[in-house]
């Protein structure tokens, strides 16, 4: 195979497993092992038939070591790409407004999300904080009910590992 192709198969082939090593890593860490391992079958795959196909060629080894190693850096940026697009899981709210802001409380309310409150006393005075607990999918969507209706208000998002009982907006 000449070598401009089988640089650019291997670079190819590497961004896809390590692409599908990214997803791995996230569907095990958020509890979804079954499809996690199978991902990691093919991945595994995957990666042998390419390091194999990468170490047969001795004479051009430093164009096959810098294409697998670009494929493995573009492959890590696509593989946190396609994880953030698929926004697997869910993430938590806390909200800290300044003064306490129950119209926040209701629009979020109103739009379908469960909302606790906590009635904490900030430096100079009151504050409500909320939390909230969404779908990943669902983010932008309440950070920009937030923005609108409480644009000061303080704001952290976390993952979340596992939700038992509650309200949960799907």
């Amino acid at each position: 195979m000449d070598i401009f192709l089988q640089c650019l198969l291997i670079f190819s082939v590497r961004i896809i497993d390590v692409s599908m090593g990214t997803l791995r890593t996230v569907l095990v860490v958020r509890g979804r092992r079954v499809t996690g391992a199978f991902i990691g079958f093919i991945e595994i795959l995957v990666w042998f038939l390419i390091v194999s196909q990468a170490l047969t060629n001795k004479e051009n080894s430093l164009l096959v070591a810098i294409a697998y190693s670009a494929g493995f850096a573009c492959g890590t940026f696509v593989g946190s790409w396609i994880e953030e697009k698929l926004a697997i899981g869910s993430a938590s709210f806390n909200v800290i407004t300044k003064g306490l802001r129950y119209d926040l409380v209701d629009v979020l309310r109103k739009r379908g999300f469960g909302v606790s409150t906590i009635v904490c006393q900030g430096k100079d005075d009151e504050n409500l904080m909320l939390l909230i607990e969404v779908d990943r999918k669902k983010i932008q969507k309440v950070r920009q009910i937030i923005n609108e209706v409480a644009p000061d208000s303080f704001i952290t998002i976390t993952d979340t590992k596992k939700i038992v009982n509650g309200y949960f907006a799907r």
